[in-house]
């Protein structure tokens, strides 16, 4: 007999506004979607509230539904699944779990009976809204509206249903939505209800795109996602999606470019799949395509990073964004809400009939595909090397194969040959104690082997996404590819030394300037009034080198400070920074610390430029890494509102990706004059080529010509569309060492450069970071591209007045993954 079960609609203690206790008395009939929001599914948009209060009323009375919670968002929303199957397997759903857990780390020799796995997604992208709704719809037919042909499915599939991915874009996409639609949905394309203001209801809190993330794991729901789903591992992923809404319904088989190691089941299924979905959808007259647009390259997509760790993925894309409730179509039909939601609903469920009836073929398969990853990785090589030439970036490269459970290990001493990262050929090398050591023989290995190969092979240059992102050039890191099998001798790196900050009294405190624990320390000591020079050029002293950008806090200078030495001992502990003292002011190499070329460093005061005009995502960019990264509060500012800009309350202008009206360059010019730090990113450089006095130029380049060969073999006719192409590829900037800007970079910097702007040198100086013929990489970049992008500037500095401009031709902050770019923004914004 059921108990009496009490709900909180949206999560118990979640602390959200409008929320009761709500007491389901035992026996009573599972409502319908309709009948539990008062009504008709697809009548409206449903909040997420409602959404979310919807899977809790069906999970507290039914006893064959789990519902998991696995976080919040930014916001405050509550993430979670609900799990649901056949009585039997509810029964030993943990059990089920664990063996399936134990087969994704190949330690089954063989499967026993044994549930397939079906993970369903829906709504990663909020202004794609039709997907919740079909998510309810998905939960009461797998429950209260289960008929016997779906209780047999579910004797051999668990389904797991994520309902909502991005619930704060959602919410953001349909509470605009309510508030201007009519009582009658306005199918006129062109009335307000069919357009988004800024910045849409697409990404989450931070403007990000939740479905390039997965791999990454840069945002707060797809860390919290994705350590749940790797606690399950699924047999088959479905992400739920919408595009264009005079688009007709996309499903698997993917495009070419398919990634060379996706597997021959996994391409088989796809096939399997589709032709069910096609199969419901011919009986409906309904229009769909397959092979087209979508492809399987880019591994951070919810279909491809679960290929690559041994599901199969697909997209389904049903027609949609911006249709509100009701849309005239080009072709003269009007697509409603209900019809996105039937659509979705019936390749849903068709799936589930497939998986269901592909079960054990699956399991098994899920098996085997994780044995070859362990006995026979993919792939030219079998071993990554990467050195330990910065501890920082190595930690946090580790904490990224910690959270894809790539397994790693650390050197020894031995001699070597491997592939180099920078010199692109075979060279030797030593293995040594901390060098991270990436064995392909583990069940990771596909992954692995994906994240870090120097080049990808593309079988078609038409993708849908950047073609080059090998972790060693995102996080400029040097590194070695190796065609022998190779085992780490420890577990971990060899503890370093802690520095002896005992001293009270010490000459001054130096902190290597060398990445985001760096500036938090930064930003720790200005917060406590604590005066910090910074070094403009190198120097040796008490036996250790330092570069541009070293951090130093005189004691002399700053004994007004009570209690100067423990606070600064306690702000070293609690950034990590690399800190030391020094004796005295006496150097053995470059200039006494009483040189000017040490000068005082000024509390920044940083305000970002968003709204209208402005790339939303890239903004979004600039606000997480200051708000998530480095715990610094910033303005964000609205482009329309910056006459007047206050140098004294915003000394720190970042200009993000965009497009610009020909007066913001002259607007800004006075405020910068002032003493204002000007930072253009991307298009916003291009917005202030040849308006003076601004120096920046776009460089006139040479006219493609007819038919040209791309520089990669894709094994397809080479063309002038091939020859143009650049949708993400990596080259290296030649860097002038001595400039503040490429302090701690070293000679070169890798960018990925997704357009082909290139700029003249500066008339005088500041011509920080240039490109060469020889500058290409990797990735597509067809030959009139990579012909284009060479002899010219994309990193520099122009001294305006008491100010400065720093112009970066490339997203340094790219999706938050691009880490060496990282440092290179933030010697944009705190040095010199």
């Amino acid at each position: 007999m059921k108990k009496m079960l009490f709900l909180l609609v949206m999560g118990l203690g979640l602390g959200l506004p409008g929320l009761e206790a709500q007491v389901v008395p035992p026996g009573q009939q599972l409502k319908s979607p309709g009948a539990y929001l008062g009504y008709a599914l697809g009548s409206r948009f449903s909040t997420y509230e409602q959404v979310s209060g919807y899977f809790h009323y069906v999970a507290a009375l039914e006893q064959q539904v789990k519902l998991i919670s696995y976080g919040k968002t930014n916001e405050g929303r509550e993430l979670f699944v609900t799990v649901v199957s056949a009585k039997g397997n509810m029964e030993r759903l943990e059990e089920i779990r664990k063996y399936n857990l134990e087969l994704s780390q190949a330690k089954k020799p063989a499967v026993r009976p044994q549930p397939v796995i079906l993970w369903l997604s829906y709504n990663i992208h909020g202004n794609e809204a039709s997907s919740s709704e079909t998510a309810m719809r998905m939960l009461y037919t797998l429950t209260g509206g289960r008929t016997p042909e779906v209780e047999k499915w579910l004797e051999n599939t668990v389904v797991v249903i994520d309902p909502c991915l991005n619930p704060d874009g959602r919410e953001r996409y349909v509470q605009y939505f309510n508030s201007v639609s009519d009582q009658v949905p306005n199918a006129d394309p062109m009335a307000r209800e069919h357009f988004e203001p800024w910045p849409g209801g697409r990404t989450n809190h931070y403007y990000f795109d939740l479905n390039r993330d997965w791999a990454w794991q840069t945002q707060l729901e797809t860390r919290q996602r994705l350590k749940l789903y790797r606690d399950w591992m699924p047999e088959v992923h479905v992400d739920f999606h919408e595009q264009n809404y005079n688009e007709p319904y996309y499903f698997a088989p993917a495009a070419e470019p398919i990634h060379v190691d996706i597997t021959p089941w996994q391409r088989e299924f796809q096939a399997i799949a589709g032709r069910n979905n096609a199969k419901y959808f011919d009986q409906q007259g309904w229009a769909y395509f397959t092979k087209e647009r979508f492809d399987l390259l880019y591994p951070s997509y919810g279909d491809t990073y679960p290929l690559y760790n041994g599901a199969i993925g697909m997209t389904y894309e049903q027609g949609g964004i911006g249709a509100g409730l009701a849309v005239v179509m080009l072709n003269g039909d009007t697509l409603k809400l209900k019809d996105r939601i039937e659509h979705h609903f019936t390749t849903g469920m068709a799936t589930l009939e497939a998986v269901s009836t592909h079960a054990q073929r699956l399991v098994e398969e899920f098996r085997l595909y994780f044995e070859r990853s362990v006995s026979s990785p993919p792939g030219t090589y079998r071993t990554y090397v990467v050195k330990d030439t910065d501890r920082e970036k190595l930690e946090r490269l580790t904490e990224l194969l910690d959270r894809n459970g790539i397994v790693y290990a650390y050197g020894g001493a031995r001699n070597l040959r491997g592939f180099s990262y920078k010199s692109k050929r075979m060279e030797s090398l030593t293995l040594e104690r901390n060098d991270l050591v990436i064995s392909l023989h583990q069940p990771a290995a596909v992954l692995a082997n994906v994240l870090f190969e120097p080049q990808t092979m593309v079988s078609d240059p038409n993708t849908y996404d950047i073609t080059a992102w090998s972790l060693p050039y995102a996080f400029g890191l040097k590194a070695y590819a190796v065609k022998e099998s190779l085992k780490g001798s420890f577990s971990g790196p060899e503890v370093l030394p802690a520095a002896d900050l005992s001293a009270n009294k010490p000459y001054a405190w130096v902190i290597g300037w060398n990445g985001l624990k760096a500036a938090r320390a930064l930003l720790a000591l200005h917060a406590a009034d604590i005066r910090v020079r910074t070094s403009g050029e190198a120097f040796t002293a008490g036996g250790r080198s330092f570069s541009p950008g070293t951090l130093l806090i005189y004691r002399a200078e700053n004994e007004r400070i009570k209690g100067l030495a423990d606070k600064v001992r306690g702000i070293a502990g609690t950034s990590g920074a690399d800190c030391m003292t020094l004796s005295g002011g006496a150097v053995e190499k470059g200039k006494d610390l009483g040189s000017s070329a040490y000068t005082l460093t000024r509390p920044v005061r940083i305000g970002v430029v968003s709204g209208p005009g402005v790339s939303a995502q890239a903004a979004g960019e600039v606000w997480h890494f200051f708000e998530q990264e480095l715990g610094q509060q910033v303005s964000m500012l609205n482009l329309r509102e910056l006459d007047g800009l206050d140098s004294h309350k915003t000394n720190v202008l970042v200009v993000p990706d965009g497009d610009y009206a020909d007066d913001l360059p002259a607007r800004l010019e006075s405020w910068v004059n002032r003493g204002g730090k000007l930072i253009l990113l991307e298009n916003a450089v291009a917005a202030f080529s040849e308006k003076k006095p601004y120096g920046i130029r776009i460089k006139d380049l040479p006219k493609p010509g007819p038919v040209l060969q791309a520089p990669l073999k894709y094994g397809v006719p080479g063309g002038e569309d091939l020859a143009n192409a650049i949708p993400g590829a990596i080259f290296r900037i030649n860097l002038d060492k001595g400039h503040p800007l490429s302090s701690g970079l070293g000679d070169d910097y890798y960018a990925l450069k997704t357009d082909d702007k290139i700029y003249d040198p500066l008339p005088k100086e500041g011509n920080v970071g240039l490109l060469n013929k020889d500058s290409y990489v990797a990735g597509i970049a067809g030959k009139a591209v990579v012909a284009r992008l060479n002899n010219g500037m994309l990193l520099g500095e122009q001294r305006m007045g008491r100010g400065s401009v720093v112009y970066l031709g490339t997203d340094v902050l790219f999706r938050a993954f691009w880490e060496n770019g990282k440092r290179l923004f933030l010697n944009a914004v705190f040095l010199r």
